[in-house]
């Protein structure tokens, strides 16, 4: 029976060592991560489990105690107010993409058309944004129209999608003429051909500084944080149209 002492605490370790990590990623960075985790999970043995949602949502979860141990938000403010509060460990949180605006349409009427033009009489045309009130790249949209002093001129024209996700999903399905989605959608293969895009200047909303930070301390979630870090990583998020630090 001399085996048994040694076989048990081996079957505890690869028990607890294969117990998923929950994350919560905001839905305009599902794409990448999708690509992260594989990578992940194949040079740590560690699994991850992914939910994705706007950074307001998911934010309201953790503060009301969903079990996330780590949250990748489209800001750096609720990562912030994670912090500050106690909810967030202390020293984790860094910047891990910066996000930036396309104006992309599917519309076949406005193939070869001048996308900036579209925005000075929209008329009948649907822009479809993200919710200002959860969603970050909302705000910088916003941020953007009232910049460019279109916002007043184009509430009766906007369609609020819950998240960036349901925003693309509006203007690639083409229920909204025009749509202000992540630079990152943009490059994103499985979308149909743009018949117009241009991509919002950065000058013209607040930086879209996108944050990571540890909800629940453990040696896999420290993990995946210093992976995002890493040369591939960052190699793999700016594939998908991020800019990140030096």
């Amino acid at each position: 029976m001399w085996f048994c002492r040694y076989l048990l605490p081996l079957f505890l370790f690869a028990s607890a060592s294969a117990e998923p990590i929950s994350v919560a990623v905001a839905s305009n960075f599902s794409a990448p991560m999708a690509e992260l985790v594989v990578r992940f999970e194949e040079s740590t043995g560690h699994q991850v489990r992914v939910s994705a949602a706007s950074t307001g949502m998911l934010y309201a979860q953790i503060v009301n105690g969903a079990p996330f141990s780590v949250l990748l938000a489209a800001d750096a403010e609720r990562p912030e107010r994670l912090e500050k509060s106690g909810a967030g460990i202390p020293g984790t949180r860094f910047t891990y993409a910066i996000g930036g605006l396309v104006l992309w349409s599917a519309d076949a009427a406005l193939s070869d058309a001048d996308c900036r033009d579209q925005l000075d009489n929209l008329e009948s045309l649907r822009l479809a944004i993200a919710n200002p009130q959860t969603a970050p790249y909302g705000v910088a949209a916003m941020q953007f129209l009232m910049r460019a002093d279109l916002w007043n001129d184009a509430q009766d024209n906007l369609v609020f999608g819950e998240n960036i996700a349901q925003t693309l999903q509006f203007v690639a399905s083409k229920n909204a003429n025009l749509g202000l989605i992540a630079a990152s959608q943009a490059v994103d293969q499985r979308l149909p051909a743009a018949t117009c895009q241009w991509a919002v200047p950065a000058s013209m909303h607040d930086p879209i500084e996108q944050q990571a930070i540890l909800i629940k301390d453990s040696e896999v979630g420290r993990a995946l944080l210093k992976f995002l870090g890493s040369a591939d990583a960052r190699e793999i998020i700016r594939a998908h149209g991020y800019e990140v630090r030096d």
